[in-house]
């Protein structure tokens, strides 16, 4: 039994720094000492599953069958029931669901919705997406990460418990598709809703059309004002480090917004300026600002709890 916990955590350890540098050093620097082997295995399993899903080798039938396997798995783990003949991959989520003893944790919030996730992501891959999937897509997305970022820094730390939980990640989300919108759309995966491109008549690839520019512009904005009630409700959150996750994921998506904004709201390809030395530094003084904003913050959140 050792010898498959080791090789799990081996391999999460591995896939999470392959696929996010950001990921890999904020687990390690950020999380709760006794939570960082489960934080890799939290977020290599399901860069896995993604992985398996993006191939493109799988038809149809077989990624039915492989997210089949993969909830069956998950709902066995989560009723106690310990299945065999596991993939290492596979044994990653058993070692996490096994060693989590908290009623109605974050991290079983954080499974379920990340699987919602990789399930709707195979769905809709080759067509088109309604507003109201999109929107529950980004709930589900948000709600994951959320708590993750909850359970894995400052567990057991005090934090609110409103809507505003939610919404710096809602907003990441939201600059996060708008940012792989070309790269998504060649792979199958299309993040406008089918009924704006229906009512002002244009496809997919109109990119720099004035209609899909003024949709990207619409999402910015929203983007803003959610990333600002964002730095708000972590303002409010207890633990320290969780706090320097907060702000710095809300700081990467920002320096991309500020992209695509400076770009007239016409998307590209690529954008290398969230990737590189620069960007690195422009995100920590991000962070530097945003703590040091925090006390004027909560003085305005008190101001208005007050009135």
């Amino acid at each position: 039994m050792s010898n498959y916990y080791e090789s799990s955590q081996a391999l999460a350890v591995s896939i999470t720094r392959a696929a996010s540098q950001q990921t890999y050093y904020t687990i390690r620097l950020l999380a709760d000492r006794q939570h960082i082997a489960d934080a890799y295995r939290a977020y290599a399993y399901f860069r896995w599953m993604d992985d398996q899903l993006d191939l493109g080798t799988l038809a149809k039938p077989k990624r039915t069958e492989f997210l089949d396997r993969q909830r069956s798995l998950m709902e066995d783990c989560f009723q106690g029931k310990w299945p065999h003949h596991l993939t290492t991959e596979e044994r990653m989520l058993v070692d996490l669901i096994r060693g989590d003893h908290e009623k109605n944790s974050g991290l079983q919030s954080y499974i379920r919705n990340m699987m919602d996730v990789m399930v709707f992501d195979a769905d809709r891959r080759y067509r088109l997406i309604s507003q109201e999937e999109l929107a529950r897509y980004t709930r589900s997305l948000s709600t994951a990460v959320t708590e993750a970022m909850h359970h894995f820094i400052g567990n057991g730390s005090s934090s609110p418990k409103n809507e505003s939980r939610y919404l710096a990640v809602t907003a990441a989300h939201i600059i996060h598709m708008l940012r792989d919108t070309l790269e998504d759309a060649s792979a199958g995966y299309f993040n406008i809703p089918r009924e704006f491109l229906e009512t002002h008549a244009i496809t997919l690839h109109e990119v720099s059309s004035r209609p899909y520019r003024t949709w990207v512009r619409s999402r910015i904005q929203l983007a803003r004002a959610y990333f600002e009630a964002g730095k708000g409700y972590i303002a409010q959150v207890q633990n320290f480090r969780c706090r320097i996750a907060g702000w710095a994921y809300i700081a990467r998506f920002e320096i991309v917004s500020n992209a695509i904004e400076k770009d007239g709201y016409c998307l590209r390809p690529e954008y290398s300026e969230s990737k590189n030395l620069r960007a690195k530094i422009k995100t920590l003084w991000r962070v530097f600002s945003m703590a040091l904003d925090r006390n004027q913050r909560l003085a305005n959140l008190n101001m208005k709890q007050s009135a």
